[in-house]
């Protein structure tokens, strides 16, 4: 019985875990989803988040199996300059470009950097895993499936607030992703 208590304990702290590492995707994806994204879009981008939010745990359990906590602070502050570098991106099309979108976080390159920087918090979390006891696979599935799903209502939150601004979307998600990457760094 406490066997099963126990089980049942890890398998409610770790959802909770995911729920929160999952959050930063969920608001990031509102501010990316303002632009303006095609539902193929934003099942890619969540897929690729989900895929990220496996990944990065698996390294940070390897980096934290023989490394000290060394690395913690300099993923928050890396993550933080990622997203505003994209935040500004996105504040500079909508000054510049006017009609035209940014694409830079749904394709190629731009979408790597959104998911890393939405990630990196799951790589110190997986840092952590790799230094104590815990159930990793059910950890890093959780992770995966809650990254993703969490993203995509965020995307597809962000398109239908997105509607009501306009042309202003981009200008109201650069803003948001430079806030949170401010955040981050602060």
């Amino acid at each position: 019985m406490d066997q099963v208590l126990f089980q049942w304990g890890q398998f409610l702290t770790l959802l909770i875990i995911a729920f929160a590492l999952s959050m930063d995707a969920f608001s990031l994806g509102i501010g990316v989803g303002m632009v303006g994204i095609r539902l193929r879009e934003i099942i890619k981008v969540s897929i690729t988040i989900g895929l990220f939010h496996i990944m990065m745990p698996i390294i940070g359990i390897v980096v934290g199996a023989y490394l000290s906590d060394l690395v913690g602070d300099i993923a928050v502050f890396i993550g933080g300059g990622v997203l505003m570098i994209i935040g500004l991106h996105m504040l500079w099309n909508g000054f510049v470009q006017g009609d035209q979108k940014s694409v830079l976080k749904t394709k190629g390159f731009g979408l790597m950097l959104f998911a890393l920087s939405v990630s990196l918090d799951a790589f110190t979390v997986g840092f952590s895993f790799g230094l104590i006891e815990v159930n990793r696979i059910l950890a890093i599935s959780l992770f995966g499936i809650m990254g993703a799903t969490m993203s995509y209502f965020g995307l597809l939150l962000g398109r239908s607030v997105g509607g009501w601004l306009g042309d202003y979307s981009e200008l109201v998600g650069g803003l948001i992703l430079f806030g949170f990457g401010l955040k981050f760094i602060i």
